[in-house]
């Protein structure tokens, strides 16, 4: 019998400036906040970049949380305040850490024709949130894990294959690409909530169908035995869930899986930062649109149009106190 499985659909919402494409987002959502640390999950395309104009997000602050740019098809040149120059490409990650602040940009460049991906957000617990910004990028293997079944693991370890960025955190995220009518275990720690979004085709996900868009996320279940003591979530796990089985339909299907445990503090997430109270994001707002050295400045960025910003201002906050969130509800 298959575990109980809520089901998510995509809004679209624009994305950037003044020519925003238009992304799908499924978290966060009414019905539920976070998967794990997951905290934001945006899935794009595939664009014509001809008719759409691609993507072209001038800088932009972050805090309180880390960013995760994965491709399916196109390619994206990311720059930063640490002075970061990177491409990320199909099969390969793109891992931002934010900590305390940080500026960037997202350009889709010249060569790209199709553009294709996913953009997903970590809200960094207690411990990681005031930290120093990094950034990270690694090309990610296709490995067979099942007659007919590939998967590229970006974050944290799935099927004895493991991510080389470090998040600090146990984490999962990986790409499946599933042939028609083959079916895989997903062997996921018990301790884990774990979700998976369908970019195409469409499956069954511990016995429930899930098409195009849609976010299916299965519970947490048990306890995580981390065997060498150090909370990362790399020793031997007590248990696993039982019936997280994905089964691809008659034209095959191409998942992310993602999860990690429960996130156990609660935050107040709006625009691109993520804190724990009303007043961090006022302050966090007021310190970006001053132009304050807090999120440093991003070198290199040129709009696309003439009339294009150079930057994106923060929204004027709502005219109401900003309240916080756990794992449901928003």
């Amino acid at each position: 019998m298959g575990a109980s499985v809520q089901v998510l659909g995509p809004r679209q919402v624009p994305l950037g400036g003044l020519r925003a494409m238009r992304v799908r987002r499924t978290l966060p959502a009414r019905e539920r906040s976070l998967v794990g640390a997951w905290c934001f999950v945006d899935h794009y395309g595939p664009d014509d970049v001809a008719a759409t104009g691609g993507m072209d997000v001038a800088p932009h602050p972050h805090c309180g949380l880390a960013t995760v740019s994965w491709l399916f098809a196109g390619e994206i040149e990311h720059r930063d305040a640490l002075g970061t120059t990177a491409r990320v490409r199909p099969g390969e990650v793109n891992l931002m850490t934010a900590g305390r602040g940080i500026a960037h940009s997202e350009v889709s460049t010249e060569e790209t024709t199709v553009l294709h991906g996913v953009q997903l957000w970590l809200a960094l617990p207690e411990a990681m949130r005031h930290g120093e910004p990094r950034f990270q990028h690694a090309v990610i293997p296709a490995l067979e894990v099942a007659p007919g079944v590939r998967a590229r693991v970006f974050v944290g370890e799935l099927f004895g294959a493991a991510s080389p960025v470090e998040t600090g955190m146990p984490l999962l995220g990986a790409e499946l690409v599933v042939e028609p009518g083959a079916r895989v275990e997903l062997p996921v720690d018990a301790s884990f909530e774990v979700a998976v979004l369908v970019d195409t085709g469409a499956v069954s996900y511990a016995d429930r169908s899930l098409s195009v868009g849609e976010l299916g996320v299965v519970e947490a279940r048990g306890q995580v035995s981390d065997g060498d003591g150090d909370g990362d979530g790399t020793g031997e796990a007590s248990t696993r869930h039982t019936g997280l089985s994905l089964v691809a339909g008659e034209e095959g299907a191409r998942v992310l899986v993602f999860g990690g445990p429960p996130f156990g503090e609660e935050i107040v997430m709006w625009w691109n930062f993520v804190g724990r109270s009303h007043e961090e994001v006022v302050a966090a707002q007021a310190s970006w649109n001053a132009h304050e050295p807090r999120f440093g400045y991003v070198h290199g960025y040129v709009p696309r149009d003439e009339d294009g910003s150079w930057w994106i201002p923060a929204p004027d906050l709502p005219g109401v106190r900003l309240r916080s969130r756990g794992n449901r509800g928003g």
